[in-house]
């Protein structure tokens, strides 16, 4: 942050100069000014240290938060979709009723956090509340993500049915790709060439350590063994195609609406996006019946006669555990929604994607000392060059911060030194 200087003080008579703060002072003249200025230059280091102290801890708490809340929320979200229930032993398939719950909870949890960060107004004490819709220029490119995020999901789950899961596996685990090619190409941003290095490590590395997963790797040899319809394995790579796409395009909005609208804050972002998301979704579930009759309903993996909403509250009112794992999952993610966007507001969308996909890894780590999974050799370098590109990065950041202190601190002694000579 460049230098501000404080406020130049107005030439006033001295009966009027007496008073400033709440205490008596004398003209500026020799050691007082020299004192003055460097007081004024103490405080002014303090109040960067403060602030870099309190960038670290922003920083560690969001990232904390996110690990957090989205390790439980896959804990949850593994033991709704895989447990079985009652003596048939079905299964919750409903994830369009999942993600519905989940961002009503986060549009809810949204507005509370857009209270609680609002600043206070000094005369009355009370919150000045930003809208969440501030302008009308914001509703498109709100309503793009809404649709993004509501339907990068289900195109996921429905290419599954034609490629298998290590290629969506790989193909997820390179979600940083995407980030960074809408921005290169949308929006003409450009990063530094160790961005890209750190981009690629970390992809690989997590491409490595999924590819050479035992389990996986026997499932895939075993479906090596069948021939698959290239009609099918081209629609199955579309589809992973456009969810790959949706994820990125959902992340590089986010940071173009930041950048775009300044006041807009991710309080904002949060309560925005999943009130919007909730009505395309809550639409969707009573509209299903109709849509799965079309050929539509294919392309999204739609099964049944579509009446998702009817079955789901069934399923949950038959087996009353169901209801309460999405009611969990539902809060873990919308508190992990928070710290994702306090990321995504005084961060960029680049390392939130960094951290969701080692949280991955971490999920991975934790799944092999928990359960005992024999981790290969090739596993244990993937995991080296995942956090070997993050601490790289670290690295190159610091020195930068380095350098740019250096120049602040340069910057300001020539003007300390011009301030006393002028006073």
């Amino acid at each position: 942050m460049a230098r501000t200087k404080p406020t130049a003080i107005r030439r006033e008579p001295s009966e009027t100069f007496r008073r400033a703060n709440g205490t008596d002072h004398q003209p500026l003249n020799g050691r007082t000014a020299n004192a003055v200025v460097q007081n004024q230059a103490e405080v002014h280091g303090r109040h960067e240290h403060d602030r870099s102290q309190a960038g670290v801890w922003a920083l560690a708490g969001c990232v904390g938060g996110i690990y957090a809340s989205f390790l439980l929320w896959a804990l949850l979200q593994e033991r709704i979709t895989t447990a079985t229930y009652g003596p048939n032993e079905s299964r919750f398939t409903y994830s369009i009723f999942l993600n519905t719950v989940q961002s009503t909870f986060a549009a809810i949890s949204g507005y509370l956090y857009l209270i609680y960060s609002s600043p206070r107004d000094p005369n009355t004490s009370q919150r000045k509340i930003p809208s969440i819709f501030p302008s009308r220029a914001i509703l498109f490119p709100l309503f793009l993500i809404a649709i993004t995020s509501s339907l990068a999901s289900p195109f996921g789950y429905a290419s599954l049915k034609h490629i298998d899961y290590v290629t969506f596996i790989l193909a997820k685990s390179c979600k940083l790709l995407p980030v960074m090619f809408l921005h290169v190409s949308i929006f003409r941003k450009r990063y530094p060439v160790y961005k890209y290095m750190v981009v690629a490590c970390v992809t690989l590395g997590v491409a490595i350590f999924t590819l050479h997963n035992p389990s996986t790797a026997k499932k895939a040899a075993k479906k090596a063994g069948s021939k698959n319809e290239d009609a099918s394995k081209m629609l199955g790579l579309f589809l992973l195609g456009v969810n790959l796409l949706f994820d990125g395009l959902t992340n590089t909005v986010q940071d173009h609406i930041f950048s775009t609208f300044r006041s807009f804050n991710g309080a904002q972002m949060m309560c925005a996006q999943n009130i919007m998301s909730t009505a395309l979704t809550v639409s969707f579930l009573f509209l299903s019946p109709y849509i799965s009759g079309t050929p539509l309903a294919g392309w999204v993996g739609m099964s049944g006669n579509g009446g998702e909403l009817k079955e789901a509250l069934e399923f949950i009112t038959n087996y009353p555990a169901v209801g309460w794992d999405v009611l969990g999952f539902a809060a873990c993610g919308a508190i992990g929604q928070v710290f994702i966007f306090l990321t995504l507001s005084h961060f960029s969308s680049l390392l939130l994607v960094t951290v969701t996909v080692t949280r991955k890894m971490l999920t991975m780590l934790l799944s092999v000392v928990l359960f005992g999974h024999h981790v290969t050799k090739m596993q244990w370098l993937g995991v080296g060059l995942v956090f070997g590109g993050i601490g790289s990065e670290a690295a190159y950041t610091r020195q930068e911060k380095k350098a740019k202190e250096k120049v602040k601190q340069t910057a300001a002694a020539a003007v300390r030194e011009q301030d006393r000579k002028e006073l």
